[in-house]
């Protein structure tokens, strides 16, 4: 991929979907703002140019860098993602992922439609060598260190050759963005026996078993915010299934506890200190501390966003550009899998 010359003078530039999500483009605007306000990098956003000129309108220009590339089009959600990204050759996803393709910005985020944000990076960008299928990761909080889930997305259907791609990806990534020396690798199972899992599980185990991997075995669905693995692979469907489960099983659990203490006004200092605490504890569960997934294994930086990013998720997810940007993730990618 080619450098432009302001990323050879060194000035990172970050596309952004402005036109990408539940709360487009005035959420994704307001984010983008707050990342610049920041000074990390130049925001690119891309979208309807008279929508974003109307939404920047309502922000004191400061001394931050945002441009704006037109796009006249917009890939909803009900669309279907391939199509939607040969027919919509003018919308922000695929305006935004020509931009990366060229070399005019250093990574690319959406939250708008992900099939169509990883059909458009696979037509575009393609994918790395030695790699089958891109894959979405979920950083979990864990006591020490983020824990990297993958997949949770992008394939719903997977061969055992994907999940050893997957893990030797993830790998990469936790060695480079934070600096864990030869990440453990866990394979997501309902049992720590090796003799455990359906067909798929059985079978990626034996392959794993044979790699370079700190492979360490079958984790257990509790075993991944314990921190017992730095890495846990997974097929789309059962990590799409594990994420969404535990965000929803978080706001419960909190909301219940607050209607209960609310009924009794003189455990009215108690919801407030539970409610903290408890929101503390399920940050690990909530798309907007991360920002978004990166999406690993095709030929640029892409991060995928939550359809229902606010501006604060749009920001961590600029951010989370930027930190995969600066520690060379790419790069490491294409010299660490073979």
């Amino acid at each position: 991929m080619g450098k432009s010359n302001n990323q050879l003078r060194g000035m990172m530039r970050i596309a952004v979907d402005a036109m990408g999500g539940d709360h487009a483009p005035q959420e994704v605007v307001r984010g983008a703002v707050k990342a610049c306000r920041e000074h990390w990098a130049e925001i690119v956003l891309v979208g309807k140019e008279s929508a974003l000129r109307a939404e920047l309108a309502k922000y004191r220009p400061r001394d931050w860098k945002l441009s704006i590339v037109d796009a006249k089009e917009v890939v909803e959600f009900h669309e279907h993602p391939t199509q939607a990204v040969r027919n919509k050759q003018d919308s922000s996803i695929v305006v935004g992922m020509n931009l990366l393709k060229r070399g005019d910005v250093s990574a690319f985020v959406s939250a708008g439609n992900s099939g169509a944000v990883m059909a458009a990076a696979l037509l575009i960008l393609g994918s790395l060598e030695g790699i089958e299928r891109p894959a979405l990761g979920f950083l979990f909080s864990a006591p020490e260190h983020p824990v990297l889930l993958l997949d949770v997305g992008a394939n719903a259907d997977c061969k055992p050759v994907f999940l050893v791609q997957f893990a030797q990806m993830g790998s990469v990534y936790m060695e480079r963005v934070f600096a864990v020396e030869r990440p453990r690798i866990g394979l997501l199972s309902n049992g720590e026996e090796e003799n455990k899992g359906n067909q798929l599980v059985r079978e990626s185990h034996k392959l794993l078993k044979n790699t370079r991997l700190n492979f360490i075995g079958n984790v257990e669905g509790n075993d991944v915010v314990t921190g017992k693995a730095d890495v846990v692979v997974t097929d789309g469907f059962t990590g799409n299934v594990m994420i969404k489960e535990g965000e929803g099983l978080g706001e419960l659990v909190l909301h219940s506890l607050q209607r209960t203490l609310a009924g009794r006004p003189r455990l009215k200092i108690a919801t407030f200190l539970f409610g903290s605490a408890l929101r503390n504890a399920i940050k690990g569960l909530d798309y907007s501390e991360h920002g978004g997934a990166p999406l690993l294994g095709v030929n640029g930086n892409v991060i995928i966003a939550h359809g229902k990013s606010d501006a604060k998720a749009i920001r961590n997810a600029i951010f989370m550009a930027k930190q995969t940007v600066e520690r060379g993730v790419l790069e490491a990618m294409r010299q660490g899998i073979t």
